[in-house]
């Protein structure tokens, strides 16, 4: 794994030593008070590139271009709003997926089932263990966006996202985040609605390289992917980790993720 990854600046192979427990001291505090954190050239020199050359012939070939119309929530209604509330405003997304069975033996596939970086990981969200997915499917997804193309505002269904930029694109192709837009107990309708409307001050903009890993709490922070700019796409690999063995998506959840369930 020290081919891939730069352990020397991130020692992610010595759990529980003095220089491992300040690292993942340091996420919490990043992720207490921005909702994120950055490992900022995890990836060793030409690794990313690696990565995106991997995965880019199966993305050209075979994935699965989602497009989609949606309001904040990926939800056709909620039941407390009217129909016409502007925090169910409607924008549209179009990526196209790579699944973790098309790439078995890749450079995402082996870091995402790497046991230390997992323990790592489940350090930083104060989590006793964190399993990897069953689903041969989700359980890691390289996802690309291509000229003209964006991810629309959203939140996550769960309480972290773990990502790892690969390649960045020509232009555009900003991640734009709202933290903390609402909680468990006040979904904040309203500023929902006002930060949709562009009036909300405190919307931030990530600026990372390729081989950054980025964790951030996305079940209550709103964000979002801008339109890609120029002929080179924007490719992320996304991990799904779960505080319990076995979960699998549902056959019409694979099928509205990806377009077949198996």
């Amino acid at each position: 794994m020290r081919i891939l990854l730069n352990l020397d600046r991130y020692p992610l192979d010595q759990p529980d030593t003095k220089t491992w427990m300040e690292l993942v001291e340091k996420c919490r505090a990043d992720l207490e008070s921005d909702g994120m954190f950055n490992l900022h050239g995890l990836l060793r020199e030409g690794i990313a590139e690696r990565a995106a050359a991997e995965v880019a012939p199966v993305m050209e070939k075979s994935s699965f271009t989602h497009m989609r119309e949606h309001n904040i929530y990926f939800l056709p209604e909620i039941p407390e709003l009217t129909s016409d509330h502007p925090a169910l405003v409607k924008n549209q997304t179009t990526n196209h997926t790579v699944c973790a069975d098309q790439i078995p033996n890749s450079v995402v596939m082996q870091i995402y089932r790497w046991q230390p970086f997992i323990k790592f990981l489940a350090a930083t969200m104060n989590k006793d263990k964190l399993y990897t997915m069953d689903d041969p499917l989700a359980c890691a997804n390289v996802m690309s966006y291509r000229n003209g193309e964006a991810l629309n505002w959203h939140f996550d269904r769960s309480e972290f996202t773990t990502t790892l930029l690969l390649q960045s694109p020509s232009g555009g192709g900003a991640f734009e985040y709202r933290s903390d837009l609402r909680s468990n107990d006040d979904p904040n309708y309203d500023g929902v609605a006002k930060m949709l409307s562009g009036q909300d001050d405190q919307i931030r903009i990530l600026e990372v390289e390729p081989g950054t890993l980025n964790v951030f709490k996305g079940k209550n922070t709103a964000h979002r992917v801008t339109p890609v700019e120029g002929d080179k796409d924007r490719m992320i690999a996304v991990f799904s980790y779960y505080e319990k063995p076995g979960v699998v998506f549902s056959d019409s959840e694979r099928m509205g993720f990806y377009g077949r369930v198996s």
